[in-house]
Order: C-alpha cells, then sequence, then structure tokens
C-alpha cells in the first residue's frame, strides 16, 4: 500500500486550496477513504471520510462546509477541497484507508509522508 500527499502549501486566512493522494497498491475503487491531520504535538485529527463509490460523504464539525471530500476511482486518488481556509486548519494532512461503522469512521493501514498545509497572512 502506498498513499502519496501532495497539494499543500501557504494560503491566507479565507483563501482555498486542494489537496490530492494518489494510491497504489490495492484496489481503491473498493475502500472507503478519509483525510485525516495532524498537528505537532496533537493527536491525529478525523476530518472528512467517502465512501468507497462516492456516494456518501462525512465531515468533522469543525471542516463542515468549508471542506469538500471527492475521489476519482479511475484516477485512485482522493481529494480536500479546502474553502475559507482559518489559520486553526494549519496542519500535516493524511490519507488514510478507512471503514465506518455505526457512524463512527475507523481509519488504518499505513501512513503516506503527509502534505502540509500553512494558514498565514
Amino acid at each position: 500500500v502506498q498513499l502519496v500527499e501532495s497539494g499543500g502549501g501557504l494560503v491566507q486566512p479565507g483563501g482555498s486550496l486542494r489537496i490530492s493522494c494518489t494510491a497504489s497498491g490495492f484496489t481503491f475503487q473498493n475502500v472507503d477513504m478519509s483525510w485525516v491531520r495532524q498537528v505537532t504535538g496533537k493527536a491525529p485529527e478525523w476530518v472528512s471520510g467517502i465512501k468507497k463509490d462516492g456516494g456518501s460523504t462525512d465531515y468533522a464539525s469543525s471542516v463542515k462546509g468549508r471542506f469538500t471530500i471527492s475521489r476519482d476511482n479511475s484516477k485512485n486518488t482522493l481529494y480536500l477541497q479546502m474553502n475559507n481556509v482559518k489559520p486553526e486548519d494549519s496542519a500535516v494532512y493524511y490519507c488514510r484507508l478507512s471503514m465506518m461503522y455505526r457512524g463512527t469512521w475507523y481509519d488504518f493501514g499505513s501512513w503516506g509522508q503527509g502534505t502540509h498545509v500553512t494558514v498565514s497572512s
């Protein structure tokens, strides 16, 4: 399993950014996926999840209405469109294999290198 995140960078508060994750080594279209973020010294925080067919999505309350998760199974790629970003969105973002069970998202498996997002003026 290999997950390669990209697209991070420096963005001003209120701005937008789209990050991507290219997956390989497994059948991407058969797996639910999530974005998880982590600030140095803090526990990882689940941000958003998407079912394997893209038909259902879910968001943490902190990003709902601002972030949009999507996937292109033909390209084995997961996306996170981040709009109206805030300084508290600054973190390293990781894509993760996931499953949703009884309304709770669980991520598992190996970690990629992540992509750094910094929101600052």
